[in-house]
């Protein structure tokens, strides 16, 4: 055998001198820790092409619901401290289409309890500001008629789109969607008990005749513990995908009042 040939061949065990270490197995390297990446959730394209609507709008184009996940404030829940509401805007596979926060000061927040005025900023993935919602401070309750809740919608921010106005009823809760010519596009009925207890609570969308309902409003029940010991809400809002722009943000608007008024309980 040649000496190229040796060189391949492996010692023979029984020669002098082997050493079987170098064949035994290896003991296995103990894995190190697993490092779980945090999951982020995608932000939905941007829809191109479409030119007739504001800035900002033309993800709602491609929209027919938007899921509305408030944050859970640490502070809030342990304290009682009301701090400003953030919410999650997502369309139904789960995307993140705007993200919602409310700009207030401590003491309207704290001595105004739910009741209170309040300025709200829905952004987009590039954190501009795409919708501004005002809430002026006014009475609520079926024995005040002549001083009902209203929001202000505009979009761009400074150019008003139309208004959410309280309806005066004494069982339930009614409010119209108005452009900004004062004509009434929308009707938005709630139920005789709002109480969200292991259920839904639906306010359902109809026509400005009221004739036919063309979407839903949903109020959805988050879980005993969540809706114990905090005020984080979770909504769901469904509309005909033909819908104007204008007239989605309008009903998102609507969504963060119904909110205020009747499921942001405050801890104080």
């Amino acid at each position: 055998m040649s000496n190229q040939e040796n060189a391949y061949k492996p010692n023979n065990p029984q020669e002098p001198g082997f050493d079987m270490a170098q064949y035994r197995s290896q003991p296995p390297v103990p894995p190190g820790p697993i490092i779980q990446q945090p999951v982020q959730v995608a932000w939905m394209d941007v829809p191109q092409g479409n030119r007739n609507c504001p800035p900002g709008l033309e993800y709602l184009t491609m929209i027919d619901t938007l899921l509305i996940h408030q944050e859970i404030e640490v502070m809030e829940a342990i304290f009682g401290y009301e701090t400003n509401n953030k919410y999650t805007i997502k369309n139904s596979v789960g995307q993140k289409v705007y993200f919602a926060k409310e700009d207030t000061d401590c003491c309207t927040r704290n001595c105004c309890g739910p009741s209170r005025p309040f300025d709200m900023k829905i952004l987009d993935n590039f954190g501009n500001e795409v919708i501004h919602l005002y809430r002026p401070l006014a009475c609520s309750g079926c024995c005040f008629p002549c001083c009902l809740q209203t929001l202000e919608v505009y979009s761009p921010p400074g150019t008003l789109i139309g208004t959410i106005e309280q309806v005066w009823t004494i069982c339930k809760p009614c409010y119209v969607v108005k452009d900004v010519n004062n004509d009434v596009l929308l009707k938005i009925k709630g139920p005789i008990c709002t109480c969200s207890c292991l259920s839904d609570v639906d306010f359902d969308i109809y026509s400005k005749d009221g004739s036919m309902e063309v979407g839903k409003i949903t109020k959805q029940w988050s879980g005993f513990l969540r809706e114990m010991f905090t005020d984080a809400d979770n909504f769901g809002v469904r509309f005909p995908m033909d819908l104007d722009v204008k007239v989605k943000a309008l009903l998102l608007g609507a969504t963060f009042l119904i909110d205020f008024m009747f499921f942001e309980h405050s801890q104080n």
